[in-house]
């Protein structure tokens, strides 16, 4: 390895330095290199796994769910990158993050991109009955039935997007539906996931408004909202990626002077609600 070669050669002068003989080399080969070293890279390597899928996915279901969490991958990458490079110099951190520090952020954007998901599983059957009984659901985290798991239902594989579509098709930020994609889609079903989330990332803001207000009024929650991750990584991906310098954020970024202090009661799968919403093993109410 051309580092360890640099390295050793390195080694090499200080030690002849170092010698009450000034003349005697002490010659560091790297392949005599101590075993933990390429241990370390190849555990470095091995950390970044594909996400597990389930047999119940068929060839063509798995292909299109593999593209699809390569693609959530690239997104929480560049969303990573647009933080590191940028950080606080950037309307959109500032626009989605306020004032609070981007570590936290950089490091969950991270965490989907490199951190171990041996655990996780993606299947495609359906061992809760929820795509089969619950109207417009598209997919649901197991919850206490099964943790780590997420089902993705047929519906996903019908109505979802890839990147290369985005800013297309009358896409925007702001008015189109946060799930619009793949990627932001898997992002949110990610953050689910004990072994990704850890049991930090949380629901905070329920919609684009409300997490251009989270920014302003509690910014230190924006960097642990399950939203506020999805709706920064595709806007810059909109902006950096798709349309250059453009992007397509939309036009409602306007955000009202104070939170609303009305409350409305979350709705039961079985209520008249948005048949395209519905409640998470863990209570939460989630619109596809």
């Amino acid at each position: 390895m051309k580092f360890l070669t640099i390295f050793s050669s390195l080694l090499c002068v200080r030690s002849a330095a170092a010698s009450p003989l000034g003349s005697r080399e002490v010659a560091v080969r790297s392949d005599d290199a101590p075993d933990s070293i390429a241990a370390l890279y190849n555990l470095a390597a091995s950390l970044v796994t594909p996400f597990p899928i389930h047999d119940s996915c068929n060839i063509t279901l798995r292909r299109q769910l593999e593209r699809a969490l390569n693609e959530t991958i690239e997104l929480a990458f560049h969303a990573k990158q647009h933080l590191l490079l940028q950080g606080q110099d950037s309307s959109f951190v500032r626009k989605y993050f306020g004032n609070s520090s981007t570590a936290t952020a950089i490091g969950w954007y991270e965490r989907v991109v490199s951190a171990n998901k041996t655990a996780m599983l993606f299947r495609c059957d359906d061992p809760d009955r929820n795509c089969a009984t619950q109207e417009g659901w598209a997919g649901h985290w197991r919850g206490s039935n099964a943790t780590q798991e997420t089902v993705i239902c047929p519906l996903s594989f019908q109505r979802r997007r890839y990147l290369d579509s985005v800013c297309g098709l009358g896409y925007t930020v702001a008015e189109s539906p946060l799930n619009t994609y793949w990627a932001t889609d898997l992002l949110h079903r990610i953050f689910h996931v004990p072994q990704l989330s850890e049991g930090v990332v949380d629901h905070f803001a329920e919609d684009y408004e409300d997490v251009l207000t989270l920014a302003k009024t509690d910014s230190a929650k924006s960097s642990i909202d399950s939203d506020t991750l999805q709706y920064f990584a595709i806007d810059v991906y909109a902006h950096d990626v798709a349309a250059p310098g453009v992007g397509c954020s939309g036009s409602q970024d306007t955000v009202p002077a104070a939170p609303s202090t009305t409350l409305t009661q979350p709705a039961s799968p079985t209520t008249s609600a948005d048949t395209s919403c519905h409640t998470h093993s863990d209570g939460v109410l989630h619109c596809d």
